[in-house]
């Protein structure tokens, strides 16, 4: 009887392996980067980044060009140059040139997520000049795709940038209510990449972009912040919060017209302060000055989103899920009168140091 468990057992195993699609590292290249960018005549020139592995153990880079006028021939064009079938199965970000992105960029998010092989934390992101420049640099020594990956990712934990990776995209594209968002790379040096903004996009197409000093109240707005830093001045003092721990919340405090209240609650501590000693009366000035900066830049960017007819912080979305009979058809004229009041309560748990 154990005999035939063994037989069955390996004549199972045989018949699984060979449902299996081999491919064996040294002959293939592994798509780790891909990128967009539009060129003479309407055509698209992708980019594509395959890892070489050295014997001193460093990640080098090798890309593949080529043009064509649609994301389905690019493919054929550059397996056409490679000596091995290309995989993607180890793609770790996506990036798109500004003018591909204004035109829209949902031919390509299309073809990702029909990709079975392609997981949903590849990161998008957009380039602010040229896609093929950013994935032919040589960025570290873990390979460039890492590196750019790893950018996005410490961002988003330590710094201002938003959660983002192809599942949000793709989310907030299709769902009513939200726009899309992407992080803008551009290289500021032979071998440094920089984040120097955020795409804003209606629909599939990008419509502006949110400059740097603008990112930390925007991701006040759609996210939360674990760790991060803000400088601000008071009293002619320059002050630094760290560590900071945020959330928000909205609530819809009226209908006809629309009233929405965001709550942010800001938790920090004062890392440095130039005056001589941090007094409570100092630390009830510096929560006071902070939640008036941040009343007042996030109001600002609302009211510049409602102007240009884009909605980033899902306020459609959000007042659909809280009205019965909502119909997205007045939205448009209605979302231009909405009243958004932003309220936060800062609150400084620790001082640190004093200069």
């Amino acid at each position: 009887m154990r005999m035939n468990k063994v037989c069955l057992l390996i004549a199972a195993a045989t018949i699984l392996s060979g449902c299996v699609e081999k491919e064996i590292i040294d002959d293939v290249n592994i798509e780790m980067g891909v990128g967009y960018d539009m060129v003479e005549d309407d055509k698209i020139e992708g980019t594509i980044m395959i890892p070489i592995f050295n014997p001193d153990k460093k990640i080098g880079n090798f890309t593949y060009s080529a043009k064509a006028t649609s994301s389905r021939d690019l493919i054929q064009e550059v397996q056409r140059k490679s000596a091995q079938p290309i995989v993607t199965g180890s793609l770790e970000i996506a990036l798109f040139g500004e003018e591909i992105a204004k035109k829209g960029i949902s031919e390509f998010s299309d073809a990702f997520q029909r990709d079975a092989s392609i997981g949903a934390g590849v990161y998008f992101a957009v380039a602010d000049e040229s896609a093929k420049s950013i994935l032919s640099g040589t960025y570290g020594n873990r390979g460039n795709a890492v590196h750019l990956s790893q950018l996005i990712e410490h961002n988003m934990e330590t710094r201002n940038l938003p959660v983002t990776n192809m599942h949000r995209y793709l989310f907030d594209l299709y769902q009513e209510g939200k726009d899309p968002h992407l992080p803008i790379l551009k290289k500021v040096e032979p071998e440094i990449i920089d984040i120097v903004g955020i795409a804003l996009f209606h629909e599939d197409k990008m419509v502006t972009e949110l400059p740097t000093e603008k990112m930390f109240f925007f991701k006040l707005l759609t996210d939360k912040f674990s760790e991060g830093a803000y400088k601000l001045e008071v009293d002619n003092e320059n002050v630094v919060i760290k560590d900071l721990d945020s959330k928000h919340k909205y609530k819809l405090t009226k209908r006809d017209p629309y009233n929405v209240t965001i709550e942010l609650k800001i938790k920090g501590l004062i890392r440095e302060y130039t005056g001589e000693i941090v007094t409570p009366a100092i630390i009830k000035n510096i929560e006071k000055e902070f939640e008036y900066q941040v009343n007042q830049e996030s109001s600002a960017m609302i009211k510049d989103f409602q102007e240009q007819g884009i909605d980033p912080l899902g306020f459609g979305h959000f007042i659909k899920s809280k009205t019965r009979g909502f119909d997205f058809k007045r939205w448009e004229d209605e979302y231009k009168n909405l009243t958004v009041n932003v309220k936060t309560d800062v609150i400084i748990t620790e001082v640190g140091i004093v200069e």
